[in-house]
């Protein structure tokens, strides 16, 4: 079942567009939104939540317009800042934020505070990054919601609290049938715990795949140049070259490759080689069909 879908949706403006995207979002899973920065992850995530306005398309939430306030009770949203009154407390925040929520869980709420080792009655002015971002966590978490959509949540937080915040998220999918969408340019982010992934450059999606097929699907294989014969390059979805030796992005089964297993390296993919080399081909695809 697809929590979310987003059918032909765009949006333009002069120096932007978002044209005729489409992808789904699979219920009970980690799906990561990656690609450079500046790619439309940012627009299509405020498109889904309906804070800009379609130009055209249709998006569903929950099997409903997106524009419907109702579904809004069951997402929880992690921008990267924390859009709270910062001369505010915990406390404050959420006498305002708590009666909003049908489904707001004090229970929870108050063992997230505990978890996040945050202070109850500090001015949110006087927090840390990780903090903000611990507290933004705790009030998208406390009324329960069955979609859990973040916008590059770890961007400028240190390797510790990155990793604190990654294995709180497996944690919510172990704990409860819950969906994540997880948008970042940090792809080692999504390596290990990401379980499907959209790849979106330039207003347009790239590639939609569980994590399974494109661990089985995409390869890096390394060699010299004197293998890159015409047909071998044929092969390849994008090769990159030095004076001795090239790697390149495989797509299909490595086992054509028999012959000279000798000769190359086969690699599995990372997310940052997948994007690079898909972003890569991409240009390349697009400067051959304007010449």
């Amino acid at each position: 079942m697809n929590i979310v879908q987003c059918e032909h949706i765009s949006k333009k403006w002069k120096d932007f567009s978002l044209y005729d995207v489409n992808f789904t979002i699979p219920k009970g899973y980690i799906t990561g939104f990656i690609g450079p920065n500046g790619s439309g992850k940012t627009t299509t995530i405020k498109l889904i939540m309906d804070i800009l306005k379609l130009d055209e398309g249709d998006i569903t939430l929950f099997g409903s317009p997106h524009t419907n306030t109702d579904v809004k009770q069951h997402i929880g949203f992690v921008y990267d800042d924390l859009f709270m009154y910062e001369e505010f407390t915990i406390k404050k925040m959420k006498s305002f934020i708590a009666p909003l929520y049908k489904n707001w869980n004090d229970t929870l709420f108050q063992e997230l505070i505990e978890q996040f080792n945050l202070p109850y009655k500090k001015k949110i002015k006087t927090f840390s990054k990780g903090m903000k971002m611990k507290c933004s966590l705790l009030f998208a978490l406390s009324h329960e919601p069955t979609l859990i959509i973040m916008d590059e949540p770890t961007a400028g937080l240190d390797p510790i609290f990155r990793k604190e915040l990654l294995q709180t998220l497996q944690q919510l999918m172990i704990r409860e049938d819950q969906t994540i969408f997880l948008s970042t340019h940090i792809t080692a982010d999504l390596d290990k715990i990401a379980d499907h992934v959209i790849v979106m450059n330039e207003g347009n999606v790239l590639l939609q795949q569980s994590m399974d097929e494109i661990n089985e699907t995409y390869h890096i294989i390394k060699g010299k140049n004197e293998l890159l014969d015409e047909d071998v390059r044929e092969l390849f979805e994008h090769v990159e070259q030095t004076n001795t030796n090239f790697q390149a992005l495989f797509k299909g089964n490595p086992a054509i490759f028999e012959p000279f297993y000798e000769e190359i390296v086969i690699e599995r993919v990372t997310l940052d080689d997948l994007l690079y080399f898909l972003i890569k081909g991409e240009s390349r695809n697009v400067a051959t069909h304007q010449a």
